[in-house]
């Protein structure tokens, strides 16, 4: 590589590629070092090429010291890997932005890079992430609410030396298909089930689940319990048990209304998102950015806005008693779980620890102290054993 240029690397890793989950993409990523030190990789349908400079209009960009640039794109370090350490930045299209290790792979033996993968699962085409070795017992990692599996990468390296870690998008939320219908529990644990049969045929998951990810993945195992081994539950958006005054009035809003264009401001929804963290100077600024331009990105769409805003009004509107309510039915868990709650989530309070404990006093609780919404990011060590110690408990 010419001294200070990265388009002859860049020209000749791109040569001849052709990336399949890309077939139906026109983008421009711009890598820079800084300064006059600019790169652009224009994409179109699967194929890629290279060129000095800058976009106008950049879909991706991708921010990072000249030598960090030099081994993602000659493979030698994974793209995913050079963000979580904090020596890579990416605004706009962050979805895009996971793409880098399949356009700039490394070694074919390498289990420890993160790709991007595609599946039809409940007739939706899925997007998800891929780690690990693929004859290692799966791992299924599942977002939350507005969010994209980009918000569970802390645990990815952490679990994929010894699991197969999938993590796929919800419908509707970052590269997953969107489409109509009641995104409520039945919708997204049939969707989940169908997805784990897919990717893992008959050999059982554990399920890991964040806010609304945590909701859809015990609906999948109370569904499809001979699917799942195992749960780590991360502040579940389990069924409100009061403040439920103003279920009659959300039943008879309409999902539709999420058609209606809507912007909003990305002060207010920067606001919102640290809200989520008891500590917010614990997440680096460039993920929260590159986090806020996901969500923005994402909910500007009016497919997808709509499938948002259908599973936040069902979570309110879960059931919690009776038949078919979440309560109910929780006792009836057959997989054993871990559970953990943020002491400080102002989402999904950690007070609901003691209903989980009557209704499952078999099922592990723990509640991080100073700790919101997303563990995985707050406490990414912490996490991350909790985690490894509940899978070392399961046969």
């Amino acid at each position: 590589m010419t001294d200070n240029d990265l388009l002859p690397l860049l020209e000749q890793r791109l040569l001849g590629l052709y990336h399949p989950l890309l077939a139906d993409t026109v983008a421009t990523i711009l890598f820079s070092a800084g300064g006059l030190a600019n790169w652009t990789v224009e994409v179109e349908r699967g194929r890629a090429r290279a060129r000095r400079g800058r976009p106008s209009h950049p879909t991706t960009t991708v921010r990072a010291p000249l030598s960090v640039l030099t081994e993602v794109a000659s493979g030698s370090r994974s793209g995913v890997q050079a963000f979580l350490d904090g020596d890579l930045t990416v605004r706009g299209n962050l979805a895009l932005a996971l793409e880098l290790d399949g356009l700039f792979p490394g070694e074919d033996d390498d289990d420890t890079r993160t790709y991007t993968r595609s599946v039809r699962a409940a007739g939706m085409e899925t997007f998800f992430l891929e780690s690990g070795p693929v004859d290692a017992p799966p791992i299924v990692l599942v977002h939350g609410l507005s969010a994209t599996n980009a918000s569970m990468l802390p645990l990815i390296p952490a679990l994929s030396k010894d699991y197969h870690v999938l993590a796929p998008d919800l419908p509707g939320h970052g590269g997953t298909e969107a489409r109509s219908g009641a995104h409520g529990a039945p919708y997204l644990g049939d969707w989940l089930v169908d997805f784990l049969r897919t990717t893992c045929g008959d050999e059982p998951a554990v399920l890991i689940g964040n806010s609304l990810g945590g909701r859809t993945s015990l609906e999948a195992a109370l569904l499809q319990p001979d699917l799942v081994r195992g749960l780590v539950l991360l502040c579940p958006a389990v069924a409100f048990r009061r403040l439920r005054q103003l279920v009659p009035f959300v039943r008879i809003v309409p999902d539709e209304i999420a058609r209606l264009p809507v912007r909003i401001p990305r002060r207010v929804a920067m606001r919102g998102l640290r809200q989520l963290f008891a500590d917010p100077a614990r997440i680096p600024e460039p993920w929260l950015d590159a986090a806020m331009d996901e969500f923005i990105r994402v909910i500007s769409i009016r497919a997808n806005r709509l499938c948002t805003f259908s599973a936040l009004r069902h979570i309110y509107l879960d059931e919690p008693f009776g038949e078919t309510g979440f309560w109910e039915r929780l006792p009836g868990l057959v997989p054993p779980a871990l559970f953990v709650w943020g002491d400080r989530d102002v989402l999904v309070p950690a007070g609901f620890a003691r209903f989980v404990a009557e209704a499952l006093p078999s099922a592990e609780s723990v509640i991080l102290p100073d700790c919101g919404h997303v563990p995985q990011f707050e406490y990414r060590e912490r996490t991350a054993d909790l985690t490894r110690d509940f899978l070392a408990t399961l046969t």
